[in-house]
């Protein structure tokens, strides 16, 4: 047994039942709904299903990040025990929180100078994250140190590919990677744009294709021009979505078709609240590793 704990937020998409099978440990961000606070919880505190179906009438969400008060009492939690922390945070490109980690990390480790705490950031979102943290528990339970698996994250994170697209652009925030025009324009004429996350960890905007059918074929010739081994690929393949689940179905079964050796299925989680108050309803993602990432 490891002598450390791996952590992140819950802004990595993985099922509640999955973070406890692998032994990862999360830390929630809030959100809320129409005025009402929430933890991002996994869907405990309100269902994925009525989440999307209050967005999608057109409910107000607002979303706030972990705070440094917030960290310090999770991460001292696990230090009074005596383990040391490696703590992955939801992408700097997306989100401030991992400066409120990293001032978290001194204070801590000036009460507890024994121990270490080792903050990374994931330059990743939602359930790519999410098989980002699922890799690094496995290279946990082959035997690498903290230290180690703290380098380790960093040297691999941008050979973690994300792609997604979604059928409705009304949710995407002013200043994010599609305009407020753009998205109006772009959902009455059923565009749905393939995008990523780029290696600063930043949305990015990689091709307009005209409807949903296309998209999703898109998306499973995409994995094939990055993914590690093409059809031979033998890793793990995760997928989320956002109220759409069979457009996930629909391309995962491309991906089963063309790449046999998949380790398992492909798992298929809901995107949850934090990111999804973002993306809103309608957006599929795809994560598998690949080829560097390269802007």
């Amino acid at each position: 047994m490891a002598d450390y704990i791996l952590s992140c937020c819950s802004t990595a998409d993985l099922t509640k039942e999955h973070f406890e099978e692998r032994d990862i440990h999360y830390v929630c961000f809030h959100y809320a709904i129409d005025g009402q606070e929430y933890m991002d919880d996994l869907g405990v505190s309100m269902s994925f299903e009525e989440f999307y179906a209050r967005m999608a009438k057109g409910a107000d969400t607002r979303t706030s990040q972990v705070n440094i008060s917030e960290y310090v009492t999770y991460f001292t939690q696990f230090l009074e025990k005596g383990l040391d922390i490696v703590h992955v945070c939801l992408s700097s490109g997306i989100s401030g929180t991992i400066n409120s980690a990293r001032n978290a990390a001194l204070i801590v480790q000036e009460r507890f100078p024994d121990r270490k705490v080792y903050i990374v950031d994931s330059l990743g979102a939602s359930s790519g994250y999410g098989l980002l943290m699922d890799t690094a528990a496995t290279k946990r339970d082959e035997g690498l140190t903290a230290e180690e698996l703290a380098a380790w994250i960093e040297e691999n994170r941008l050979y973690l590919h994300h792609w997604f697209f979604s059928t409705d652009l009304s949710s995407y925030l002013p200043g994010g990677p599609i305009s407020a025009a753009s998205a109006i324009i772009g959902t009455a004429l059923k565009i749905c744009p393939l995008m990523t996350v780029d290696c600063e960890g930043k949305l990015s905007p990689r091709e307009k294709i005209r409807t949903k059918k296309r998209a999703i074929s898109e998306m499973a010739k995409t994995m094939m021009a990055h993914v590690q081994g093409g059809t031979d690929y033998s890793g793990k393949c995760i997928m989320s979505h956002s109220a759409c689940r069979e457009d996930a179905e629909a391309v995962a079964a491309l991906i089963e078709e063309q790449v046999p050796q998949l380790k398992g299925k492909i798992e298929i989680n809901d995107i949850g609240t934090l990111i999804g108050s973002h993306t809103g309803p309608g957006t599929v993602a795809l994560f598998f590793m690949g080829d560097k990432r390269v802007d």
